[in-house]
């Protein structure tokens, strides 16, 4: 295994304290060489045990077992959900929960990795800056692990369930004027003038490893089939590049057959992403003022964006904008149709399939997964503002006559 930079093509050793190509400045990424992934790989153990991040230890880069540091993350449930199936108008849809995972979201994923990494490195402050689900994740999994956290967050702009887990789990945290864009600047300037603090960012590259085990379980879950389309919110765009390379891997050492083409769905008010890849274009133009009420995907510089985009063109997937009302419609649907209860940023991919239905961009015929990121509880604020009020009654024969109207 190696760490390889996507633009120049660079190697470097596995056990490099660096988060960019030290030649050209572009993204890193872990490869395995296929033989030493078929070497490691235990099929027995992979058909006998439950999904869970650490039953695909061998395509994990770690090097000491003996430092991992988990809270029984991964092993989320595949949801048929075939009543919102009717309502997109496609034959066969999943949902993949991510929102039950130890604090919510899909994080905690890449944050066993990235916390386990930090010790193999011998860490003892870890930081991030994040929306909420980063801090959330990242403060839990530094507490675990006994290192000191920082968290920086654009002031105001974090949902309230997200940031009172950051509070709780003890992360020293910081609250800066500007968006997120601003505030990850900052904290990785901090990284790298301070080498006694690790970047557990998305731009970390051993995060993503963690976050791949999703393309895993999916095809896990659904008896070792691989979906036509996965559809997943994009924010900093790490996500859906991880869930393509699981599938790529799973593909190179024949645990299954082909990659599905992957979807990527971002808000009108911040889709750097969706741009480039309609206009046929392999660079991004960031949003200076991204606007959406889905927190999560609130970011206008994603710095995973050159990955997502290649993710999306090598699987001949798409990308797609929703509106904050088509999210929130999606949102309820999801709710009141299969009881999933999601964040906004989650609720995008069903809001951005029934666009790409619609456009005749995704067949009816097809089986879909749907990645939901993050639990409504994350942002209970929000859903209050959507949801129907409380009716009150003062006796029970008010009581009762409310009921009969139901």
């Amino acid at each position: 295994m190696r760490l390889e930079c996507i633009e120049c093509g660079g190697k470097f050793k596995i056990h490099e304290r660096f988060y960019t190509c030290p030649k050209c400045g572009g993204l890193l990424e872990v490869e395995f060489e296929p033989s030493e992934l078929k070497r490691r790989l235990d099929r027995k153990r992979l058909r006998a045990e439950p999904p869970s991040v650490w039953k695909y230890h061998a395509f994990i880069p770690i090097l000491d077992e003996s430092k991992i540091v988990s809270l029984g993350e991964g092993g989320t449930p595949l949801y048929r959900c075939d009543r919102l199936a009717r309502e997109v108008r496609v034959r066969e849809l999943y949902v993949k929960f991510e929102g039950a995972n130890p604090t919510g979201s899909f994080k905690d994923r890449g944050m066993t990795v990235g916390i386990t990494k930090a010790l193999e490195l011998g860490a003892r402050t870890v930081a991030c800056a994040s929306t909420g689900n980063t801090s959330a994740s990242l403060a839990a999994y530094a507490a675990k692990a006994g290192l000191r956290c920082v968290v920086l967050l654009p002031k105001g702009k974090v949902a309230r369930g997200k940031l009172a887990q950051t509070l709780v789990y003890g992360a020293r945290t910081i609250a800066i004027k500007g968006n997120f864009d601003q505030a990850l600047a900052l904290v990785r300037r901090i990284c790298e003038e301070r080498k006694d603090i690790y970047l557990l960012n998305s731009l970390n590259p051993f995060r993503l490893q963690g976050q791949k085990s999703i393309g895993f379980e999916i095809a896990d879950q659904l008896g070792w089939k691989v979906p036509d389309r996965v559809v997943v919110p994009m924010g900093n765009c790490a996500n859906i590049w991880a869930i393509y390379k699981g599938f790529f891997e799973f593909d190179a050492v024949g645990v299954t057959k082909g990659i599905p083409a992957m979807m990527g769905i971002q808000a009108e008010g911040a889709k750097p992403i969706v741009d480039a890849v309609k206009g046929g274009l392999d660079k991004f133009k960031p949003v200076k003022k991204p606007e959406t009420i889905a927190t999560a995907i609130r970011i206008g510089n994603p710095v995973n964006g050159p990955k997502a985009i290649r993710a999306i063109r090598t699987s001949r997937g798409t990308a797609e904008a929703v509106s904050d009302k088509e999210i929130i419609k999606a949102q309820k649907s999801m709710a009141r149709l299969e009881g999933i209860g999601v964040e906004p940023a989650s609720a995008s991919t069903i809001a951005g399939l029934k666009k790409l239905v619609r456009q005749g961009a995704v067949k009816r015929d097809e089986c879909v997964v749907c990645v939901a990121t993050g639990c409504v509880l994350k942002d209970p604020e929000e859903a209050m503002k959507v949801a129907e009020r409380p009716r009150v009654a003062l006796s029970y024969e008010e009581a009762l006559k409310k009921i009969e109207r139901v």
